[in-house]
C-alpha cells in the first residue's frame, strides 16, 4: 500500500532512543489491520509497550481531502483528552523533524483491550447493542467541542457555513477522480447542480462540532464488553456530527441513535444525512485508486452504495 512508510528496525530504534532515551525495544511488530499509516507494537525490555505511528513521506496516495493528517490525529486526541470522557490514547512523543524519518511519526499508549472489528461476531447480540449505544454516546460527547468555523482539522482553510465545507470536499472528490479516471456510475455533474439547489439545506448547522468522520468497528477498542477506546484521528473535522461513519445509510443502526439521544430526523437532516453519504461512498470509491488497492472489491461495493442513494 503506497501510504505504508515502513521503516527498518534501525530506524525505528533510533526514533525510540530520541523519544525514550532510557529505553530499549525487545520486540517491534507492524499492526498490519490498518489502511493508511503504517503502525508498530513497541515492547520494551522493561515491559512496557508504546504503538509507534509513521506518515507516509509525501501526500502521492492521499485524497485532496486528506490534509495533514498526522497533525489532526493529535491535534483531536488532544482537544478529546481536554473535553471528553471517554478514552483516547495519550501521545508521548510527536517528531515532525524529518531528521530521523522521512515522515512525520509518533509514539502513543497502547490502549486496553482489543479492536472491536476482530470480536464483534463473537460477541452477544446484547453486548454489541451496549456496545453501539456507547460508540453513540461517545458521538455525543463530541459534539461538546464546538468551533465558529468548519473545515478539516489538519487543514488551515476554515469556511463560515458549512456548505461551503461540504462543496469543497465534494469538488475535490470529483477533481481527484478525473485524476485516476474513476467511473462514478452516475453524472458527477448533474450531481453538483442537485447539490446547489439543496445547498440551503445545510444552513441549520450554525456552528462546527469535532468529528472523528471514521469511527467504523475498526477504529474501536473494546475491553470486556465495553468500549475502552477511539483510535485514528487523522480524518477528524470541524462539521456536523451526522458527518460520522455510524450516521451512514449502511451501518446506522437503533442502538448507536439511542446512545447519541436522536432517534428521529427531520426532512431537511435527511438530507443531509443522503449528502453526507455521498461523500463517504465517492471517498471509498477514489481512495482504491490513490492507495493503489490490488483488491478492488471496496471500489464496487462503495459504488453500488453511491447508486442507491443519488
Amino acid at each position: 500500500m503506497i501510504t505504508k512508510n515502513r521503516q527498518p528496525e534501525s530506524v525505528i530504534n533510533e526514533m525510540i532512543r530520541k523519544a525514550f532515551p532510557s529505553k530499549t525495544a525487545a520486540n517491534i511488530k507492524e499492526l498490519t489491520e490498518g489502511m493508511c499509516n503504517v503502525t508498530y507494537n513497541i515492547t520494551f525490555s522493561d515491559g512496557d509497550e508504546r504503538i509507534l505511528k509513521i506518515a507516509a513521506k509525501d501526500r502521492t496516495g492521499n485524497t485532496s481531502n486528506e490534509i495533514r493528517l498526522m497533525d489532526a490525529e493529535v491535534t483531536a486526541m488532544q482537544l478529546v483528552r481536554e473535553k471528553c470522557s471517554f478514552k483516547v490514547a495519550d501521545v508521548f512523543a510527536y517528531d515532525t523533524s524529518g531528521t530521523i524519518c522521512d515522515g512525520d511519526y509518533f509514539f502513543m499508549e497502547k490502549l486496553p483491550g482489543v479492536n472491536y472489528s476482530f470480536i464483534k461476531d463473537k460477541l452477544s447480540e446484547e453486548t454489541n447493542r451496549n456496545i453501539a449505544r456507547e460508540i453513540g454516546m461517545i458521538s455525543g460527547q463530541l459534539c461538546k467541542i464546538t468551533n465558529p468555523q468548519f473545515g478539516f482539522l489538519g487543514d488551515t482553510e476554515r469556511y463560515d457555513s458549512l456548505s461551503d465545507f461540504v462543496r469543497r470536499m465534494l469538488t475535490n472528490l470529483i477533481s481527484d477522480g478525473q485524476k485516476k479516471d474513476v467511473d462514478w456510475g452516475c453524472d458527477v455533474e448533474l450531481l453538483l447542480k442537485g447539490f446547489e439547489e439543496e445547498k440551503h439545506i445545510f444552513d441549520e448547522a450554525r456552528f462546527a462540532t469535532l468529528v472523528h468522520w471514521d469511527m467504523w468497528e475498526g477504529n474501536v477498542f473494546v475491553d470486556g464488553e465495553h468500549v475502552s477506546g477511539i483510535i485514528d484521528w487523522e480524518r477528524a473535522m470541524w462539521g456536523e456530527a451526522f458527518m460520522d461513519d455510524r450516521f451512514r445509510k449502511h451501518n446506522r443502526n437503533k442502538d448507536f441513535l439511542e446512545g447519541f439521544g436522536k432517534v428521529n430526523f427531520t426532512e431537511t437532516e435527511l438530507k443531509r444525512l443522503r449528502w453526507y453519504d455521498i461523500i463517504l461512498y465517492m471517498t471509498m470509491m477514489v481512495e482504491v485508486f490513490y492507495r493503489e488497492f490490488e483488491d478492488k472489491g471496496q471500489y464496487y461495493w462503495s459504488r453500488d452504495q453511491l447508486l442507491s442513494v443519488i
